[in-house]
């Protein structure tokens, strides 16, 4: 497994589904190894206290060896990665870590840990390509244009300007198609996403394979109808920032003090969230929690709330929250609405009416949020667990192995 960040020196939603993913092929005997960027965590300014008496390479406790890139010069490594595509300062140590005789190599998130040119240094006779962002397409890696909207035309120098990105002078040159020339497959956790791939014309298959919850709950009880004059609590859990909308939430939720709104993540909207929200007591920033406690929220919220302006991939905290048996409202953003449409367990809006229309109906039908919370949990149970996505991903592996995999565009297999 090739990605950028990985616990605990990460700081989104691809680190933590490499991590299950990888635990989850060691529970079934095996032997997996994952190498990813230090020098890119520190890049970002992430606290490194813990990571500087951290072996380069290490067993960890579930079983997953760890390699982790460092360089004396970690800034202007991650640095010349972003800009020419190219392992750079940490090449000699990818390409020793990928000659090692691996039977599949699966790239994540690359843009800081190789780039494109660490897909030639595998030396496996299956390469992966899962795409958890649109890093191949866009330089913001959201579709989020000069840091203020979706992206509605490319204007991409222009963009990276006005984003504070360096422009890549590497995406003019036909770097990426020549590059993915290595990759067997390009594994897409939404139809929308593959969609978009597709239509760069980048001359690799690609597969529709849904990601999973990394949360396993449990067994899901009953759920408890809603108590005569019980608050309804809504929950969102990811990244406080613009573009997933959460400055649009919150001020829509300033306006209905009659229910919570927990928000649990950070960001670089928090702190000014937080001062505006002052008079309002029914809106809880409650910070970043490790993923270990995100569960609780869930279970204890009528709905999570997905407010994205940015089109998503495929968001985890969807899945999250149906393995939690909760309810999801979404906004219609790139691959947010499939899992709703293909399980039936919450609304995809498209306005604020519509918003503030799906969350009163949650909250005073208790038995619509009786029926969804049951929806939502049977689709993770027939959809979105870690056993149906690994049977999916050996599979795949097994059929590039054999010859056998048809070689269409697009395939559309795991999506009905």
């Amino acid at each position: 497994m090739v990605n950028t960040f990985y616990p605990p020196y990460h700081l989104g939603g691809d680190a933590i589904f490499v991590q299950s993913l990888s635990r989850a092929l060691v529970s079934q005997g095996h032997q997996v190894e994952v190498v990813h960027s230090e020098d890119a965590y520190r890049l970002k300014g992430s606290s490194v206290a813990a990571a500087r008496n951290d072996p380069v390479s290490t067993m960890q406790n579930d079983g997953v060896l760890v390699h982790r890139l460092r360089s004396r010069y970690s800034a202007l490594s991650s640095i010349v990665t972003q800009q020419t595509s190219r392992p750079g300062l940490n090449a000699s140590a990818l390409r020793r870590i990928l000659s090692g005789p691996f039977d599949a190599v699966n790239f994540h998130n690359i843009s800081l840990v190789g780039g494109l040119e660490a897909l030639p240094l595998s030396r496996a006779p299956v390469n992966l390509y899962t795409l958890h962002e649109h890093w191949l397409l866009c330089a913001t890696h959201t579709f989020w244009k000069n840091h203020r909207r979706p992206c509605d035309s490319p204007q991409c120098i222009r963009c990276c300007l006005r984003s504070g990105i360096p422009p890549q002078l590497w995406r003019y040159s036909g770097l990426a198609k020549r590059a993915l020339g290595s990759v067997d497959a390009l594994l897409s956790p939404s139809a929308y996403t593959a969609r978009r791939h597709e239509e760069a014309n980048l001359g690799r298959p690609i597969h529709v394979l849904p990601t999973y919850s990394p949360i396993d709950p449990g067994p899901l009880h009953a759920v408890p109808p809603q108590a005569q004059g019980e608050r309804a609590r809504f929950v969102y859990v990811g990244r406080v920032t613009r573009s997933k909308g959460v400055d649009l939430l919150v001020a829509i939720f300033a306006s209905l003090p009659q229910f919570d709104l927990d928000i649990v993540g950070d960001g670089e909207l928090l702190a000014s969230l937080k001062r505006e929200c002052a008079a309002s007591p029914s809106i809880h920033f409650l910070g970043s929690r490790e993923h270990s406690q995100i569960a609780q929220y869930y279970r204890g919220a009528t709905a999570m709330i997905l407010p994205s302006l940015a089109p998503e991939v495929f968001p985890l905290c969807i899945l999250e929250a149906f393995a939690c048996g909760t309810p999801v409202i979404v906004s219609d953003a790139g691959g947010s609405r499939e899992a709703v449409e293909r399980s039936g367990a919450g609304f995809v809006y498209r306005s604020d009416r519509e918003l503030v229309d799906a969350v009163t109906m949650l909250a005073s039908q208790s038995g619509l949020r009786a029926d969804f919370a049951l929806r939502a949990r049977q689709a993770y149970e027939q959809f979105y667990n870690a056993k149906r996505y690994v049977a999916e991903y050996l599979g795949l592996i097994e059929r590039i192995q054999s010859g056998a995999m048809a070689r269409p565009q697009v395939q559309h297999a795991a999506v009905p």
